[in-house]
């Protein structure tokens, strides 16, 4: 079975037993909170994936940063994920379970990537198209891509805008080729 389903199916009962317990909103912060470290830290992140790392010593690992600091729904599945030794899928639960939060919430989130720092008026602009577009509350996120030239790429889960003076010359390039 794929790794995406599997942890989708993770996923969605660590979210039906978080609705359950009304704790949903801390295990979202939990997850967030993992996906931050495995983010910002990448040897925890290849511990954690790693075949070789025996599972006790991940679950050594995983007590040490999040026991004190994560609700205990959270942490059960820390538990269960080790023993059963698929501590790899813990980053795509917690990506599953922020859409099934997201989607729960009416939260959109849409990553706008431009060659230079939006202004408020634009961001404020990306962001009401977007709501208007899915009637749903927006998170945008801002990258910054220079080899774009000029215009935005705006992405929706798997849609994507382009208007990219670099998606034109291509797009003009493969016209005259």
């Amino acid at each position: 079975m794929a790794d995406s389903i599997v942890a989708y199916r993770y996923a969605k009962s660590l979210f039906d037993l978080a609705n359950e317990k009304n704790v949903v909103d801390k295990v979202n912060d939990d997850m967030l909170l993992f996906k931050k470290i495995c983010d910002e830290n990448r040897q925890f992140a290849v511990v954690m994936s790693n075949p070789i790392v025996r599972h006790d010593k991940k679950l050594g690992i995983l007590k040490n940063i999040f026991e004190n600091r994560v609700n205990d729904v959270t942490y059960s599945i820390f538990n269960v994920l080790t023993k059963k030794h698929r501590e790899n899928l813990i980053y795509p639960i917690a990506e599953e379970f922020q859409k099934l939060y997201n989607e729960q919430k009416g939260i959109q989130k849409a990553t706008i990537t431009t060659v230079s720092p939006l202004t408020d008026a634009q961001r404020k602009e990306f962001t009401a198209l977007v709501a208007k577009a899915t009637k749903k509350d927006v998170i945008l996120e801002e990258k910054i891509n220079e080899d774009l030239i000029g215009g935005y790429v705006l992405k929706l889960e798997d849609r994507q805008v382009d208007t990219s003076i670099r998606k034109k010359l291509n797009d003009l390039k493969l016209t005259l080729a």
